[in-house]
């Protein structure tokens, strides 16, 4: 079911001086149901909006030892029941987009995501936008929300690596920092923000470096924008925009162009790159070896298929971190410093905004060192 923007409604908007727990919605688990309001606003607190699209965040195991092999199922009005804290920090208004593990995330889902934070955005009286989120595919809902958020207020993606069952959570921590950090006049022009563990990341650079532990979220080379201390966001630097950081609107963006990624290896099937495009790929990304690179065999499929078709074809690396550098006598656009992820959310952006070959050659060379 397509998910419509204006079945978002509110669920809550409080409080004065003391926290008080929000009443249960009862409504099928397919509507946004809104929650009326029970006490009046403070107009004392700034105001934030939080879109729930489930993930370990809001996942419950059989025991409280178990963490893994949970099940998605919490909804935003119990996330925010488990800290009623924050209803000191922030008034709060709360949709639930989705109730998904982070890698069932859709094309649907980014777009409605996208435009209802917009919309939130645009609204004077809020202060700024939180994200929970299952932590395995958030670094590409944030670096698609960096490109297509046109704001300047904060915007903050948040999850955990426990579920909520688990001793020692770490959700509910995170979850208050996030919304402390989007009520922070500080946190504005500094665009879209990862924050799990007391750190916060640039959604630009950030990325998930281990499968289990919870001090998983890293910027390994460009480093941190900040840390919490005592639950209060301390940044490192003045607000900058990314190099390369570019803005896309999908105001009457309906679905998005479909882009694979494909991992070398050595014995890599060639066949992979006509496989893709029979399947309907307008766009390739190779998660190649070293700085970019592929077998022989691999590279000669990779350019039959780009001279067969005019697809672009992205070159990136498979290492955490790296550089892929551009070559005037290939038929790959280097990806610089873009891992294949977010490389492949920048190249299907370009293509449904219907950028040819060369504008999106420009398109990743904005990142590149100058010479």
């Amino acid at each position: 079911m397509k998910l419509e923007l204006s079945h978002l409604l509110p669920f809550a908007a409080l409080v004065s001086a003391s926290p008080i727990k929000a009443p249960s919605i009862h409504a099928p688990s397919h509507l946004f149901a809104r929650q009326d309001l029970q006490t009046p606003i403070n107009g004392t607190l700034p105001n934030v909006t939080i879109f729930s699209t489930g993930g370990t965040i809001a996942s419950q195991g059989t025991s409280n030892t178990q963490t893994v092999g949970y099940s998605v199922g919490l909804g935003v009005q119990q996330l925010v029941d488990a800290v009623p804290e924050i209803l000191n920090i922030s008034n709060i208004v709360g949709y639930q987009v989705s109730n998904v593990g982070s890698p069932s995330i859709n094309e649907t889902i980014l777009l409605e995501l996208a435009r209802g934070i917009n919309s939130e955005l645009a609204k004077d009286e809020v202060s700024g936008a939180v994200v929970t989120h299952g932590t395995d595919s958030m670094e590409e809902t944030a670096f698609f929300l960096q490109s297509v958020i046109n704001s300047t207020k904060p915007v903050v993606v948040v999850g955990a690596m426990r579920p909520a069952t688990a001793l020692s959570a770490d959700g509910p921590l995170n979850l208050l920092q996030a919304v402390t950090l989007a009520s922070s006049d500080n946190a504005k022009d500094r665009g879209v923000m990862i924050t799990l563990n007391d750190r916060i990341g640039s959604a630009y650079y950030t990325t998930k470096n281990n499968a289990n532990s919870l001090d998983t979220f890293y910027s390994t080379e460009a480093g941190q924008l900040g840390f919490f201390i005592n639950q209060v966001p301390y940044f490192y630097f003045e607000p900058a925009k990314p190099i390369g950081a570019t803005y896309f609107d999908l105001k009457n963006i309906t679905d998005l162009a479909q882009v694979d990624i494909l991992y070398a290896h050595q014995d890599m099937a060639p066949e992979l790159f006509n496989a893709s495009v029979e399947a309907g790929a307008e766009g390739l990304v190779t998660a190649g070896m070293g700085a970019g690179g592929l077998s022989s065999k691999a590279s000669m499929a990779a350019e039959a298929v780009y001279n067969a078709t005019g697809i672009p074809i992205v070159a990136s690396h498979r290492s955490a971190d790296g550089f892929v550098p551009s070559s005037d006598d290939s038929y790959a656009i280097a990806s610089g410093f873009y891992n294949p992820q977010k490389a492949r959310i920048l190249l299907q952006l370009a293509l449904t905004m219907g950028y040819d070959y060369d504008e999106i050659k420009e398109l990743f060379a904005l990142s590149y060192p100058a010479p």
